[in-house]
């Protein structure tokens, strides 16, 4: 096993998703549909482009103080990494919005399943 290669992941390049800044992207998006899970919710917004994913992240004060936003921010960027090259659409906008004290508590298995559960919901696959 390499450096690189992360367990349960697939084999597929680790490429970086491109990340939503800007707050017009995040409005946008909590414009499109969303769909709550115990660890998170999840907004997306089609921008009927041919692009890869964007997402975003963001955690409200109401998680905790900084370091508990932070560790919340951290936990649902990896499993964006690991879930959203493969699951996520393109030409969608994602952001996930951390849940005061589940996101940074949650266990990383049943995160990365919410994520999977949430975007099958989002657009309108059978599990």
């Amino acid at each position: 096993m390499d450096d690189k290669e992360v367990p349960g992941a697939s084999p597929a390049p680790l490429l970086r998703l491109s990340v939503l800044k800007k707050r017009a992207d995040f409005l946008r998006a909590a414009r499109g549909r969303r769909q709550a899970t115990p660890g998170f919710v999840l907004q997306g917004w089609n921008r009927k482009d041919p692009d890869p994913p964007r997402v975003g992240f963001t955690c409200s004060k109401k998680v905790g103080n900084a370091v508990a936003r932070n560790r919340a921010k951290r936990r649902l960027r990896e499993i964006a990494q690991l879930e959203l090259r493969q699951a996520g659409q393109p030409g969608w906008d994602y952001v996930l919005i951390g849940r005061h004290q589940v996101t940074a508590a949650r266990d990383f298995v049943q995160l990365r399943e919410d994520l999977q559960r949430a975007l099958n919901a989002l657009h309108g696959r059978k599990p």
